[in-house]
């Protein structure tokens, strides 16, 4: 039982069951394990089902995003949590729960709207949503000339400015999946372009970042 147990815990996280998806957004149906240990049991060896839920949250958060999913954003719907099964040596509990959740998932080809957190000779750096790690290259901003002050700017003939804390209307021209790099942890990475019609930056860092 120990060995079955084991085999269990060191699988993937998450078992993808079913999705939907339309544009970047879906919504997946989830099966996890949720470890509770013993001193989190009742005096009758139960585990609350709120306790249940609240470990079932930290684990997604700690997941954060799938390959071939995503990033996890919200649970929408607690389908089912099994009867438990006991941790023989620990006296842990092991619960088995289905429930469905919200995703987006970065795709190439997308307008999106980021925030310039980083700016540097070579490009900027942007955040949108979940998505943390956001490149645009400057040379990807045609008509663009890099400004060296005290505030570094990229500044065009009319005076538009990418620069901290500006909204950016880009296309995605990659998106990467990393698995450990640098800092990063199963994350995704984006390649960002202002090649196009209709891109480039659009207001002071506010409410037009993608909201999810």
């Amino acid at each position: 039982m120990a060995g079955k147990l084991a085999v269990r815990l060191f699988k993937d996280f998450l078992a993808i069951l079913f999705i939907r998806i339309t544009g970047m957004f879906g919504e997946v149906e989830v099966c996890s394990t949720v470890r509770i240990i013993a001193e989190n049991l009742d005096r009758n060896g139960l585990a609350p089902q709120r306790s249940i839920i609240t470990h079932l949250l930290k684990d997604l958060l700690n997941t954060k995003a799938s390959k071939d999913h995503g990033y996890f954003l919200a649970v929408t719907n607690l389908k089912s949590i099994g009867k438990g099964e006991v941790v023989n040596k620990s006296g842990d509990v092991l619960f088995d729960v289905e429930f469905n959740c919200r995703t987006f998932m970065p795709m190439k080809g997308e307008i999106l709207q980021g925030v310039v957190h980083r700016t540097f000779r070579h490009g900027v750096l942007l955040r949108c949503g979940p998505v943390k790690y956001i490149f645009l290259s400057a040379r990807k901003m045609p008509s663009y000339q890099y400004i060296s002050e005290e505030n570094p700017v990229f500044l065009n003939d009319e005076l538009a400015r990418i620069e901290n804390n500006v909204v950016v209307r880009f296309s995605v021209l990659d998106v990467r999946w990393i698995e450990k790099m640098w800092d990063m942890r199963r994350d995704f990475m984006m390649l960002a372009s202002l090649v196009g019609d209709s891109l480039g930056p659009i207001s002071s860092c506010g409410s037009d970042e993608l909201d999810l």
